[in-house]
């Protein structure tokens, strides 16, 4: 499959948006209730001004678009948030929709914003296809467990962390 990398920018608020939700809806459908989804599709047109305020400043993800230009994936890596974090490059997020599953675009978003750098995330306890990918780029479980807020019903998500990769 073909497909391009770029830094996200204004004007992409609406798509990413609209990507992230489906991307959620794909992956927590068996996890949250409808009404967790639908929340968020009535609420859509204030996410959408959150994420061009958010894209007007510093915050600018990785999207992957297919080779029509469609959004098929985001990613974003930052300074690490958590006060007992492991390093110092937390990846944030990564979400591709299932279309583009095992086609390499997943990979591909974290070379582009994680590299080989030492890193971490936190991934959604009840996540083994999730947990499988992070662990093939060198991710391992520390220990660490937290409940998400009430609004994403306290789900539990464990903490992975792995060294620089390669040498």
């Amino acid at each position: 499959m073909e497909f391009t990398l770029r830094p996200a920018t204004v004007d992409d608020a609406e798509s990413l948006t609209r990507m992230h939700l489906a991307a959620w809806r794909e992956s927590y459908r068996r996890l949250l209730p409808e009404e967790f989804f639908a929340f968020r599709e009535a609420t859509i047109n204030a996410r959408i001004e959150r994420q061009r305020e958010a894209l007007a400043s510093s915050y600018k993800p990785m999207l992957a678009l297919d080779a029509e230009g469609v959004l098929v994936g985001i990613a974003s890596a930052g300074q690490a948030r958590d006060e007992d974090r492991p390093c110092e490059l937390e990846l944030q997020m990564i979400y591709t929709l299932r279309r583009v599953y095992g086609l390499g675009v997943g990979q591909a978003l974290v070379d582009a914003v994680i590299g080989n750098a030492p890193a971490y995330l936190w991934v959604l306890e009840d996540n083994p296809r999730a947990q499988a990918f992070y662990r093939k780029n060198g991710f391992q479980a520390d220990g660490r467990r937290q409940l998400l807020p009430p609004d994403w019903h306290e789900l539990p998500e464990i903490r992975m962390v792995r060294p620089a990769v390669g040498g």
